[in-house]
């Protein structure tokens, strides 16, 4: 099957999951169509059957904002003309709106494109606060062929505030259980964030508000003056990152916060923590926690979102949204049972492994392509 996929390239669970499903499905000998603006981080350009189509719209003075959305339309429509024969779009906004244009422009043509559009929960989350963007957002997801969502939750808000016919089917996001694996933790290169006798929290994330990211700093202050002997070590860059690095250094905390920035590698940094710690506002599913998961490091997170249904009781904990005292109890009971959870999560995060959920979405392709051949 010849099949597009289309995401954002930058730091995010939609890019990962889409980028991941990419290779797993090229791997399987279908031809891919990876789509972005620019190579997505985890983008492996020497996979015979992935192709990469880069996005670029013209430089044109009289626009003050790139046509993106248009040009990638139009890659669509040429890709579909090409032999494309469905394409899964990563993200409503501008994704399938765009989706949407270049399926009803090739209808004209008499090619009808299969549109498969997967929510990943802040696109959803995004229409509600711009009203302007509701309608047109409705309207190509009414008329995709299929409409996922990575989480039960985010399944649920979607249908309500889109009302669709439907509710969106369920895929949840999926990890290389080879790559992330308890085996990739090295002692020589952990020595370099924390000692033997020193407990190691990690997180992982873009940094933007939602995550919260300065209540972790704030969350690891208060840890220290327990006694506990631990160290942080945040993974990721964003808009918040330079705001986490001034409160560490107000805090008095900064010799013991290590700040990676963005890297493409994160298995081998994920599997040397203890614990996965997240203070995110909102997470429609979690995509790092599994990761970390399926290193063998227990995950402590708000009951938000899909959170409770990836965090199990034997991976980890769950603490009420904004207490921090919650989360610093959560975190020294998982310590207090640490071998117990870290074999608990990863026996979790095998339950999401690529090779379960990746002939999901094969079959998935095929109910698409049965479906918009019978709608002819």
């Amino acid at each position: 099957m010849q099949i597009g996929i289309v995401c954002f390239p930058v730091i995010g669970g939609s890019g990962v999951v889409a980028t991941e499903l990419a290779r797993a499905l090229a791997c399987k000998g279908h031809v891919v169509h990876l789509i972005s603006s620019d190579p997505p981080l985890r983008y492996t350009p020497c996979l015979p059957y992935l192709y990469f189509h880069q996005v670029a719209p013209p430089d044109y003075p009289l626009f003050q904002y790139k046509p993106y959305e248009s040009a990638l339309a139009g890659r669509l429509f040429r890709l579909a003309e090409e032999g494309m024969e469905l394409v899964h779009v990563h993200y409503a906004i501008p994704h399938a709106v765009s989706a949407y244009l270049a399926q009803k422009a090739l209808e004209e043509c008499g090619i009808y494109l299969p549109v498969i559009t997967t929510l990943h929960g802040t696109d959803t989350k995004l229409v509600k606060e711009y009203i302007d963007l509701h309608a047109i957002s409705k309207m190509a997801l009414q008329s995709s062929t299929v409409v996922t969502a990575v989480s039960l939750a985010l399944a649920r808000e979607t249908e309500i505030e889109f009302s669709l016919s439907a509710p969106p089917v369920v895929i949840p996001n999926f990890v290389d259980t080879h790559t992330f694996s308890p085996k990739r933790r090295d002692e020589s290169l952990r020595v370099a964030y924390a000692s033997p006798e020193e407990f190691l929290l990690v997180h992982a994330s873009n940094f933007r508000p939602i995550k919260q990211t300065p209540q972790i700093i704030y969350l690891f202050a208060e840890l220290l003056e327990t006694g506990l002997p631990v160290r942080l070590l945040m993974i990721g860059d964003g808009a918040e990152r330079p705001i986490c690095e001034r409160l560490a250094q107000s805090l008095g905390v900064e010799n013991k916060v290590c700040f990676t920035g963005g890297v493409a590698e994160l298995s081998s940094l994920l599997a040397i923590g203890d614990v996965f710690v997240l203070t995110s506002a909102y997470e429609s599913f979690g995509l790092a926690a599994l990761e970390a998961m399926a290193c063998g490091v227990p995950v402590v997170a708000p009951a938000v979102g899909g959170l409770p249904e990836v965090i199990r009781p034997e991976g980890g904990r769950l603490f009420s949204p904004g207490d921090l005292r919650s989360a610093r109890e959560a975190i020294l009971k998982v310590i207090q049972s640490l071998p117990a959870y870290k074999q608990g999560a990863r026996q979790v995060a095998l339950t999401y492994d690529t090779h379960k959920i990746v002939p999901l979405y094969e079959s998935l392709y095929a109910e698409a392509k049965a479906k918009v051949s019978t709608n002819k």
